[in-house]
């Protein structure tokens, strides 16, 4: 080894110790005859002293930000009041014997500090340095510790971690599949999985009934901040379980995850919410609890009024939904959300105020007497109101319900609110292909009681289906899984699957499903979603080592990239432009 410690290492203790370290030069400082070098590695940082007589001085007044330096010295005790207290190290300094430069660095496109603004483009280009920043090494280490956390909990549970083909079948639902032809197959192609979904219902009948991976999942999809074409969640699988099972089992997991990686201590159990009683409440099916602004349906007060627009929206069945924004918004604030309210297809926005014991604005004058007794609001409040059909009423509302929150620093930080949403609908509504299709996947166990109702209700067929929320952010879903071949048909059946299509792309499931499946179910939790949490990044990219940019692109390698006509014509493939 060419050192004896780490830059992060060296303490009080240790003084009169030889050592060697090594690292990179953070800076260098010429002050009055000494010569200061902060040298870092991923550890942490170690100050390193020179004296004017060493023969060493001119070599260390040359090195440059970023050289690698070996240096060999004795640690000594920093005069009382040198002492860093930011520093761990910040009690010693290294008194320089020998330095050697290992490599010289040229100088880098942006400063190597936390604190250095750097564009995404450039950071990703140059992500080798961009790694070095201490954030992102911090990031990287929870990152660590939360999937050898993972790995470490479900292992004394039991479950053996099992790896699925990467090489696998196109069965695209929903998002594309990105596919890798077959040079011994030609015209034939393989898919990277979206999800193991058909692997872990596979194990599961084979009788391997606790199963997990820590697994790589691809989507051809467009990107946002906490999305990325290839992505990691931790997938687990169980028999013989129901929706509890794997309920208690995750909330266990979780909280033994942000203890072991970031030294939190969350509370258990995790509330639960229906997925109706959650769209009500908030207009969102993941909603964030760390802030009130609870909607409030005014329908049956509005129920006569003299308000032409409101009433005509009202004889036709749709509601008057409102969300109480604790503030006195100003007119400009409230034409900014109408315009939001309108981009998620609302008409508009319908708004009043109550302050010090008095409505005013737009709508103030058609409240009917007694309304102070249904709504009970606090002063100062601004109340912004929808109409429309319920779910989509509520629905815009929750999108402005989030915005308030950012907009006015309701967002309490430093809070961890875990939510279960439960009991989905199996089913929902496309109106652009005026169809039924799954709310989550076509593999979900509907309610055993709602089972008469596919056939003649199939919209109101509730799912054994459950979704993870934390602060407003889903970080994963589950379900227990059908294992009747003839059930699961019915539901392939519903959302208008031909059989031959269903023997086509499902036709090994469906037949495993014959040979004594087991009841089973599972959930899949987004890995690179849970870091960013932890590490309180806004996007998962700063917790992923080398991510791809919002137009899939790898900058630092160059993916993607043209390959060879002669490579192309091998896998029996000619590129149109």
């Amino acid at each position: 080894m060419l050192r004896t410690h780490t830059c992060g290492e060296l303490r009080k203790t240790h003084v009169g110790q030889k050592v060697t370290l090594c690292g990179w030069v953070r800076r260098v400082r010429d002050i009055g005859g000494l010569v200061f070098i902060d040298l870092r590695d991923r550890y942490g940082r170690t100050q390193i002293v020179l004296e004017a007589e060493s023969p060493h001085i001119n070599l260390a007044k040359s090195l440059s930000h970023q050289d690698v330096i070996c240096v060999v010295g004795t640690v000594r005790a920093r005069p009382t009041d040198m002492v860093n207290p930011k520093m761990p190290t910040g009690e010693i300094e290294v008194v320089l014997e020998d330095l050697r430069i290992l490599n010289r660095s040229k100088t880098p496109p942006f400063m190597i500090e936390d604190e250095a603004k750097v564009q995404e483009e450039t950071r990703l280009r140059y992500r080798f340095l961009d790694l070095r920043r201490p954030f992102m090494q911090r990031n990287l280490e929870i990152r660590h510790r939360a999937a050898l956390s993972v790995r470490n909990f479900l292992s004394s549970k039991k479950f053996l971690e099992i790896e699925t083909p990467f090489l696998t079948k196109s069965t695209p639902e929903g998002a594309r599949d990105f596919l890798v032809p077959s040079r011994i197959h030609p015209g034939k192609f393989y898919a990277l999985p979206q999800s193991p979904q058909i692997y872990k219902q596979i194990l599961m009948i084979a009788g391997y009934d606790r199963y997990f991976q820590i697994v790589r999942c691809f989507r051809d999809e467009d990107l946002r901040a906490d999305r990325q074409p290839e992505f990691t969640q931790i997938d687990l699988e169980m028999s013989f379980v129901d929706v509890d099972d794997i309920i208690e089992l995750t909330e266990e997991m979780m909280v033994q995850m942000f203890r072991d990686a970031i030294g939190v201590e969350v509370d258990r159990p995790f509330q639960r919410m229906d997925y109706y009683e959650a769209m009500r409440r908030f207009g969102i099916d993941k909603p964030d609890l760390r802030y009130g602004m609870e909607l409030i349906d005014l329908t049956d007060l509005f129920e006569g009024t003299e308000h032409r627009i409101v009433a005509q929206a009202v004889s036709k069945g749709d509601r008057v939904v409102a969300l109480p924004v604790p503030a006195d918004l100003s007119r400009k604030e409230i034409e900014n959300l109408t315009e939001l309210a309108k981009a998620e297809g609302a008409g508009g926005l319908l708004w009043f105020k109550f302050k010090d014991g008095k409505p005013s604005g737009q709508m103030a004058k058609f409240l009917p007497s007694g309304w102070l007794d249904v709504v009970k609001p606090q002063s100062p409040a601004t109340f912004l109101m929808v109409l429309g059909k319920d779910i989509k009423a509520h629905g815009v509302l929750g999108k402005l319900r989030v915005e308030v929150a950012q907009r006015l620093g309701l967002v309490r930080q430093g809070e961890w609110k875990f939510l279960w949403v439960v009991n989905f609908p199996l089913f929902e509504w496309n109106e652009d292909e005026n169809r039924i299709e799954p709310a989550h996947h076509m593999f979900t166990m509907p309610f055993e009681q709602d089972i008469p109702k596919l056939e003649t209700e199939p919209l109101q067929v509730r799912a054994k289906h459950y979704d993870l929320v934390l602060n407003g952010v889903e970080l994963g879903s589950g379900s227990i899984r059908i294992h009747d071949r003839e059930l699961q048909e019915k539901v392939m059946e519903i959302i208008g699957l031909p059989k031959e299509e269903r023997e086509r792309r499902f036709g090994f499931l469906l037949t495993a499903l014959e040979y004594g499946a087991p009841p089973h179910g599972g959930i899949a939790l987004g890995f690179d979603r849970i870091v960013a949490m932890m590490a309180g990044m806004g996007s998962i990219r700063d917790v992923i080592a080398f991510p791809k940019t919002t137009a899939a692109q790898a900058l630092f390698e160059g993916a993607p990239s043209e390959v060879p006509e002669d490579q192309l014509a091998e896998l029996h493939i000619k590129v149109v432009k």
